[in-house]
């Protein structure tokens, strides 16, 4: 791991955070069957914890707040999560415990060729817990990383992030709607696929993009798998080129490549470098099995990237 400095940017990333419990199968359960697991292990989930690691891995000082069941000593889950956290290095003192609560809990299968089926459970009470002070958990961001999982906890924190001039990128994630206000929050929307054609009904990424503009100033973005990532300069449709790779275990690529873009533009890297920045990051960790825990380094980033043929954006 890149060892971390006073001078480097202070990510906060808000948002989801789960226990994964992951099973590794040979091909995806069909319902009304039984399959059995080559492999198992436990590690930390959800859009904003992972995009936590990756930052703090990449060199960054991550920051994380979200909410978690709690209390310490009650919420066994919580307290898993946290203390692994703390081994990588990411600051929770703005992750709030609520008591009586349950932190969220995932299932996920991951069959031979890195492909995966998720069932999460949360208790739906943690979804509208909100920030206690906003300001005070953006007060020393350089520049904060939200998912849309638990918009009454991180719009706040958006909306107090963009009160002080700083860049907000949304980890569109879950499907909802055109006008939806977390898209007017943020600075950069980058969206999944999924998520842009269950939320504009467009089965063209293009075109998705395109609608979307019309709700955001928002630079805009899509990931779509190994596919190009696509984004809008302008109306003008600009792709940047994935990294092929043999894929294993796609579990948290996603966020990943969002914790690298927003650590990139911290950076100062333009909106397509830090993209295939990102790409980079996300194509190391498909190629390795645990989840977050494949999340790769900085030093691995950049090796991988001085090897690869695939033209710059």
């Amino acid at each position: 791991m890149m060892a971390q400095t006073a001078t480097q940017p202070r990510i906060l990333c808000t948002g989801i955070i789960v226990l994964d419990e992951v099973f590794r199968v040979e091909t995806l359960p069909l319902p009304d069957t039984k399959v059995e697991a080559k492999d198992f292990f436990i590690v930390n989930g959800g859009c904003a914890a992972n995009a936590a690691v990756a930052v703090a891995r990449l060199g960054g000082r991550a920051k994380l707040a979200g909410p978690l069941g709690g209390p310490a000593g009650k919420d066994n889950n919580g307290d898993r999560v946290l203390a692994a956290l703390a081994r990588e290095h990411v600051d929770t003192s703005d992750c709030q415990r609520v008591d009586g609560l349950a932190t969220a809990l995932s299932a996920i299968f991951i069959d031979a060729h890195g492909d995966r089926t998720i069932v999460t459970y949360r208790d739906q009470r943690i979804a509208t817990v909100t920030p206690r002070d906003p300001r005070a958990v953006v007060e020393a961001a350089d520049l904060v990383l939200a998912d849309n999982r638990y918009p009454p906890f991180v719009r706040p924190i958006c909306e107090a992030a963009r009160q002080r001039g700083l860049r907000v990128v949304l980890d569109a994630d879950k499907p909802t709607t055109e006008d939806d206000p977390l898209f007017t929050a943020a600075t950069h929307v980058v969206f999944s696929s999924e998520c842009l054609v269950a939320t504009t009904g467009c089965s063209d990424l293009a075109e998705g993009l395109r609608k979307m503009a019309g709700h955001t100033q928002a630079f805009l973005a899509v990931s779509n798998g190994p596919n190009d990532i696509l984004f809008l300069e302008g109306r003008a449709l600009r792709g940047v080129p994935v990294f092929s790779v043999q894929a294993v275990d796609t579990l948290g690529a996603g966020d990943s490549l969002h914790g690298g873009f927003a650590l990139a533009l911290a950076e100062g890297r333009t909106e397509p470098d830090a993209l295939r920045f990102g790409a980079a990051v996300a194509g190391i960790k498909c190629s390795r099995l645990g989840g977050s825990a494949g999340t790769p380094t900085r030093a691995e980033v950049d090796a991988f990237v001085a090897e690869q043929r695939v033209p710059a954006p």
